[in-house]
């Protein structure tokens, strides 16, 4: 597991920053040599922030956005490495906000509960994955580069997503594991024939096909990216009271509910609890091999096997076979 001493704190890693006069608050990804990748601390620091700006009064619009060329491209697989291994049991008392010296026993590793005690906690807006689908103000996504696996979550649950010409949107997991914990919304946002192409290719979407598909909003070079997302900031800022607001969003919350948004959650978490039920046919697993050889370089070696215009990253995409 990554070295805990080494890892920036979670005030590091989400910044927070509000503009009372204009009520737009920002939330800022601050992990750029790791593509923005939040710890579970950054996560839990992420729910806390979305909460604290639901309740501000000064706050009627809140941007999230990454420092660096990516949006990001996930949370941090390397601290979560012994979640995945076939050691003993490990504690994941942490991601319950719960210390290991409060008492409290986790469930064993050959349990159900042992994971699956943890894919539920996703459908909980406290723990930073759901975090925006329980905002009552208005949420701006600014998407560029890479935005995948918990960045991919985050512009899905946002009200508007502003993304750069080159973002690629999706989600590693389907390579590496099959499913992930928002596929209801993302299939209802996305629709359902668009998504199943990228859950079964396990393809990334380019931010044009994202527009056509009624994801993205606005699609725009990067070098014109913030100016974009200020201009539709200031606009929801000024439209209407902050009240009237919060009457639009459980408008469409009411709607989000209806389609089962919340359902799905709990219905993914339930799909992702049998992971250790899943047999191998030789595809690329989270595992001691996976991480025993580095996991970059499995991906890396993963993402060869696909045409290069459908690889997760940048670089794969551009390589030559």
């Amino acid at each position: 597991m990554a070295d805990a001493a080494k890892q920036p704190s979670a005030e590091e890693i989400v910044l927070y920053e509000k503009d009372p006069k204009a009520k737009i608050a920002t939330i800022t990804l601050n992990r750029p040599d790791q593509l923005n990748a939040p710890t579970i601390a950054a996560r839990q620091r992420f729910a806390d922030l979305v909460h604290r700006a639901n309740v501000d009064d000064d706050v009627k619009v809140l941007i999230v956005r990454g420092v660096g060329a990516h949006f990001g491209s996930g949370a941090d697989l390397p601290e979560q490495a012994d979640m995945f291994s076939d050691k003993a049991d490990v504690s994941l008392l942490k991601e319950f906000r719960i210390g290991d010296d409060e008492g409290v026993k986790y469930p064993p590793k050959d349990s159900y509960r042992y994971l699956a005690s943890l894919t539920h906690l996703y459908a909980n807006s406290n723990f930073g994955l759901r975090s925006l689908q329980d905002f009552k103000k208005i949420s701006i996504v600014e998407a560029k580069g890479y935005c995948y696996g918990w960045h991919f979550y985050q512009a899905t649950d946002a009200d508007l997503v502003i993304c750069s010409e080159e973002t690629l949107f999706g989600h590693s997991a389907w390579r590496y594991a099959g499913w992930a914990a928002r596929m209801w919304t993302w299939a209802t946002m996305m629709g359902i024939r668009k998504f199943q192409e990228m859950v079964f290719t396990g393809r990334p979407f380019t931010a044009q096909e994202m527009y056509d598909c009624g994801f993205a909003n606005r699609v725009v070079p990067r070098d014109q990216l913030e100016a974009e997302t200020q201009k539709y900031a200031l606009a929801c800022s000024r439209t209407r009271p902050t009240d009237v607001v919060m009457m639009q969003k459980t408008f469409f919350e009411v709607m989000k509910q209806h389609q089962g948004e919340y359902m799905g959650s709990v219905l993914t978490g339930w799909l992702e609890s049998m992971l250790p039920m899943v047999r191998s046919d030789g595809e690329l697993e989270l595992g001691d091999e996976t991480f025993g050889k580095g996991l970059n370089n499995a991906v890396k070696d993963n993402d060869r096997l696909f045409p290069p215009e459908w690889r997760l990253s940048y670089g794969a995409r551009k390589a030559k076979d």
